[in-house]
């Protein structure tokens, strides 16, 4: 198995050792190199060509968000993770406009850091369930696709699409707004993952959502 080739970028030194260390105790990940700012982030990306990128926000001189806006425009396979601590919660939502594909908590489990990279790296999403939950909270009509303000009606009309749900697809619904990712969903459904990736593109496509994050708003908005 070809390893998932990693970059991590964070100004504190510390946090990349105790990354690196969890990181490489897994036999399918390598870390290529490390980055103390946003500005050698995009040139080692460039250079490297890494797999996934590991993305601090708060750093000199060029910051998480604008590293991976143009990391995402000139390396689009190289998929980025924005890690936050929530301390100034926009940048967590700029991640998303500029292009992250996963965003986690720095206190996450090693676990869910490693199966994040896994999802992310196979080209899937992957949202922790706290910071989808924080967002909501702090964002609720500015997040991309909540242009769908809350009246009756249209509050009507989201019900309705999970109508054109099967039984089996409103299950795999309600377990991505928990930010459940693929490996996961499987392993609660007992699926393989191309058959849950067949279910979440279904799923998108019937509800005419973007992304997992519009899932996450419209289940929130239906509670």
């Amino acid at each position: 198995m070809t390893p998932i080739r990693i970059l991590l970028v964070d100004d504190q030194a510390l946090l990349r050792t105790g990354f690196r260390m969890v990181l490489e105790a897994e036999d399918d990940f390598t870390v290529v190199a490390e980055a103390g700012d946003g500005a050698a982030a995009i040139a080692l990306a460039a250079d490297l060509h890494p797999d996934v990128i590991l993305m601090d926000v708060r750093m000199p001189g060029i910051d998480g968000i604008e590293a991976t806006r143009r990391i995402t425009a000139a390396c689009p396979d190289s998929r980025i993770i924005i890690l936050t601590t929530f301390d100034l919660d926009e940048y967590a939502f700029g991640g998303l406009r500029a292009g992250a594909r996963g965003f986690l908590l720095k206190d996450a489990q090693p676990a869910e850091l490693t199966a994040a990279i896994r999802a992310v790296a196979s080209g899937d999403a992957s949202v922790s369930a706290r910071v989808t939950r924080r967002m909501l909270d702090l964002f609720g009509a500015k997040l991309p696709g909540a242009e769908w303000e809350t009246d009756g009606t249209e509050a009507d009309a989201d019900a309705g699409r999970l109508g054109l749900l099967t039984e089996r697809e409103h299950e795999v619904f309600l377990a991505v707004a928990e930010g459940l990712s693929n490996p996961e969903l499987a392993e609660r459904f007992f699926l393989s993952e191309s058959t849950v990736k067949s279910h979440v593109g279904r799923i998108l496509a019937k509800l005419e959502l973007r992304d997992r994050i519009q899932v996450v708003i419209l289940a929130h908005r239906l509670e």
